[in-house]
Parts: C-alpha cells; sequence; structure tokens
C-alpha cells in the first residue's frame, strides 16, 4: 500500500486528473467513518466521483482502495455503507475491464484489500444495519469472493426490484 505521503499519488490519475488530492481526502476519511447524512457529503462525494465515475475506475482507484478498506477494519462503530460499496463497485469495474490494468506497484496490496472485505463485514457484524449497509456489505463479501456478477447484482437492487423478486413478477413473458 502506498503511503498517503508517498509522491506516487501525484503521477496516478483519477477522473479529473492527477491523483495529488486524494491523499488528503483519505485523511478527512479516516476522521469521519460514521455514516453520512446525505449522498453528496463529503468527502464520499468526491471519492466517489474520482475514483468510480460512472462506473470507470483508474489507477488511484486501485491506490486508494487498500486505504479505504484500512479505515473501515480499523473504525469503532458504525460506518457508511460506502466503505463497502466503493470497494466493491470499484473491484466490479475493474473486473468489467472498465478501468486500466492495476498496475504491479499495486497489484499485492490491492488485491489483499478486496479478500479483507471479508474481514472488515465481519468486524462490524454486531452494529445495527440499515438496508444499504446490509446490501453494500453483502456485496462486498460478493465481490471478496470472486463472485463480481452476484457483487454487482447485489448492489442493483432498490425496494422495486426487490419488491418484483419476491412476487416472482419477471414481467410479461
Amino acid at each position: 500500500m502506498i503511503e498517503l505521503g508517498d509522491p506516487r499519488w501525484e503521477t496516478l490519475s483519477h477522473a479529473y486528473g492527477s491523483a495529488a488530492d486524494i491523499p488528503e481526502l483519505l485523511r478527512q476519511l479516516a476522521g469521519e467513518t460514521g455514516p453520512k447524512i446525505n449522498y453528496d457529503s463529503e468527502p464520499w462525494f468526491t471519492l466517489w466521483s474520482r475514483l468510480c465515475h460512472q462506473g470507470d475506475v483508474y489507477d488511484a482507484s486501485y491506490a486508494a482502495l487498500p486505504h479505504i478498506v484500512e479505515i473501515a477494519c480499523n473504525a469503532r462503530g458504525p460506518i457508511d455503507f460506502s466503505f463497502f460499496q466503493l470497494p466493491a463497485a470499484i473491484e466490479i469495474a475493474r473486473h468489467s475491464g472498465k478501468g486500466p490494468p492495476v498496475p504491479t506497484d499495486l497489484a499485492n496490496a490491492y488485491g489483499a484489500a478486496v479478500t479483507r472485505l471479508t474481514e472488515c463485514v465481519a468486524q462490524h457484524r454486531h452494529e445495527d444495519w440499515d438496508e444499504p449497509t446490509l446490501l453494500s456489505a453483502a456485496s462486498a463479501l460478493a465481490v471478496a469472493k470472486g463472485h463480481h456478477r452476484v457483487s454487482e447484482a447485489i448492489m442493483n437492487l432498490d425496494d422495486d426490484l426487490i419488491t418484483r423478486l419476491i412476487e416472482l413478477d419477471f414481467g410479461d413473458s
């Protein structure tokens, strides 16, 4: 895992260019691990828009993911569902070819962090979870175990689709 002070961040890129701003956003995240108030709460809003922009990922996404998982694993008390959802979304996008290959110097830390999502979910299992947290945790578990399609399907569940699944309503055949 590259350190937050490493100049390598300046050579990495995200959706809007240089990833030199990502370490500061990750530092902010480490201090604000609880559930966010709104979808546009910072630093999550900026992290999402830079690291998983419209389903695309970047080399900075791969460098940031181990930090996000580390912060979540070290957090005490309830965490925001994005700690599960953003790493899962990054890995789904990577696996789907919606980003560059993981750089060799980031590959070990990246792979270990994706696998570590299982530990993170287990660590926070005794907390009260709302539905978005439950779905994100399930998606993170699926992607950590290599089930990318299942992870993506879980991530796409909403009230309407859940109701249709329960009622076995698959439309006109």
